[in-house]
């Protein structure tokens, strides 16, 4: 079936001598696989490769059959141009650690709207943002509601945070329950929006542990979920 679809590309893999694979978080089925045939075969094509960066904002036309786990894309074109995304070495690194994140986060080849909408709006606020050090905290966070496990804030006023049931509470009676700097952050970045994050500021180390922390919520409620290997990267660039 002939389609167009906006698509906002995760990762790109080798396959074979001169093809590659790329995943893709797609607006009309989620996330799909495509194969370029050949791409890699000659420098002609480094400018059709240039469109497959990390979080790069797509329209794809393909030919999509639903029972086909590899599919084609026989025409495309950049629908948002990023300005600074993939030169700003900071937001490149952010980029590159979130694109991984998804990868492994999102499964669901089915269509979710408001997930792409979300994900769309906050790498486009990315790219033209200037206070984006806070930003891949709270853009996690936010991933939460997507993905089934936001913070329950019902008791937000209580003393720890338990990572495994997601929900604040008064007794820390988990090896998974969290206090002080975390547990502090944790509550001023809910409800925060990303225009109101220069309003926060921590620190370098503040901002790991926080990350740390996030992950770790991340890997008690995804299954199969590895620490990402962009990790250092990204922690590097803010050192």
């Amino acid at each position: 079936m002939q389609t167009k679809t906006k698509a906002i590309v995760l990762s790109k893999i080798r396959f074979k001598d001169n093809d590659l694979i790329v995943k893709c978080y797609t607006y009309n089925h989620g996330i799909v696989s495509y194969i370029l045939k050949g791409v890699l075969k000659s420098k002609k094509n480094n400018k059709k490769i240039a469109y497959f960066q990390p979080l790069s904002l797509l329209e794809l036309e393909t030919d999509h059959k639903d029972n086909r786990s590899l599919q084609y894309i026989k025409d495309l074109k950049t629908s948002f141009l990023y300005s600074s995304l993939h030169t700003n070495i900071v937001k490149s690194a952010i980029a590159m650690f979130l694109a991984e994140i998804l990868s492994q986060a999102l499964k669901e080849e089915e269509q979710n709207i408001p997930l792409f909408n979300y994900l769309e709006t906050s790498f486009m606020w990315l790219d033209e943002s200037s206070q984006i050090s806070n930003a891949h905290l709270l853009f996690l966070l936010e991933l939460t509601k997507y993905l089934g496990f936001y913070p329950d804030d019902s008791e937000i006023d209580a003393d720890f945070f338990n990572l495994l049931e997601g929900q604040f509470q008064y007794i820390n009676n988990s090896k998974h329950c969290v206090s002080g700097e975390n547990l502090t952050l944790l509550k001023q970045l809910l409800g925060t929006d990303f225009d109101a994050l220069n309003q926060i500021k921590i620190n370098s180390k503040q901002r790991q542990q926080f990350l740390k922390m996030l992950l770790q919520y991340f890997d008690l409620h995804l299954t199969n979920f590895n620490q990402p290997k962009s990790l250092q990267i990204l922690n590097d660039v803010f050192n």
